[in-house]
C-alpha cells in the first residue's frame, strides 16, 4: 500500500507495508518530547468512528494499520475505554501496556490474553475506588483513580499512568474518552485517519464542546484515498 507525503510537500512515496516503509513512517511519527500524549483515531467522512459492522474494522485499511503499528510501537501505554475493548475485540499491543478505563470492571467479551511469561502489568485496569475488581490474574494490574460520582477525570487517569513511569501515552478512544482528554487540554498531537467512506453515524468521532487550536504537522495520503493527519496543539 503506497502512501505519499503531502505536508511537508515532499511528494515522497513509500510502500507502507515494506520494512523500509515502516522505518519511513516511524521517522515521521516519532514523538518529539519525552512526555507526549497522542490521540489516534479513525473517522469516516460523516464523522463516524465505526463502520457498518459497529467497529473500526470496516473503516480501516493496510496503510492505516501500518501507521497504527508505528504509533503503538513508540508508546509506553495505550489508553482505551472498556466499551471500545468489548466492541472491537482488542488484542494486546506487542510492546506497550494497555490501560483499560472502566467504571465497572467488566471486561466480558474481550480477547486480552496476557503473556504468561510477561510482566504483571501488561494490562492496567484503571478503575475508581470502591469498584469491585475482577479476580486476580497474571498480567493484569488494577490502578485506582479518584472519581467524583463514579467518574474518573482524564487528568487523573494520565497522572496515574505517568506516576508509573509511562510517559508517552496514546489514547485510542472511544469518542467520549477521547473528548475528555481533549477537554482537559492533555493531547499534544492528534493523529486522525480520514477514511473515504460515507456511513451513518450516531455522533462525531470526537465530540468537542469548544474549538481546539492546532496546526498541521504532517499529512499523508494513500492510493485508496485515505488521509493521515497529524495536528499539534499550538
Amino acid at each position: 500500500m503506497w502512501v505519499t507525503e503531502v505536508l511537508p510537500s515532499s511528494g515522497e512515496r513509500m510502500d507502507a507495508a515494506s520494512p523500509e516503509g515502516r522505518r519511513w513512517l516511524a521517522h515521521r511519527y516519532a514523538p518529539i518530547e519525552t512526555d507526549w500524549v497522542r490521540l489516534n483515531m479513525i473517522t469516516s467522512l460523516t464523522g463516524s468512528a465505526v463502520g457498518p459492522d459497529g467497529t473500526s474494522n470496516t473503516l480501516t485499511n493496510r496503510a492505516d494499520r501500518a501507521i497504527l503499528g508505528v504509533i503503538r510501537a513508540s508508546a509506553d501505554a495505550i489508553i482505551v475505554g472498556a466499551e471500545t475493548v468489548r466492541a472491537e475485540g482488542y488484542l494486546l499491543p506487542r510492546r506497550s501496556r494497555l490501560a483499560v478505563i472502566t467504571s465497572s470492571g467488566d471486561l466480558a467479551g474481550h480477547r486480552l490474553d496476557p503473556d504468561p511469561d510477561g510482566p504483571d502489568d501488561q494490562v492496567l485496569l484503571v478503575m475508581p475506588p470502591g469498584t469491585e475488581a475482577p479476580p486476580p490474574s497474571h498480567g493484569v494490574t488494577v490502578v485506582r483513580v479518584a472519581a467524583t460520582d463514579g467518574r474518573m477525570t482524564a487528568t487523573g487517569i494520565l497522572s496515574a499512568l505517568t506516576e508509573r513511569g509511562l510517559r508517552h501515552i496514546v489514547c485510542e478512544g472511544g469518542p467520549m474518552l477521547a473528548a475528555q482528554f481533549a477537554a482537559d487540554d492533555l493531547i499534544d498531537e492528534y493523529c486522525v485517519t480520514a477514511a473515504p467512506h460515507l456511513v451513518p453515524t450516531a455522533g462525531p468521532f470526537l465530540p468537542l464542546r469548544r474549538p481546539i487550536d492546532t496546526r498541521p504537522a504532517g499529512v499523508l495520503v494513500d492510493d485508496d484515498g485515505f488521509s493521515y493527519l497529524r495536528l499539534r496543539r499550538r
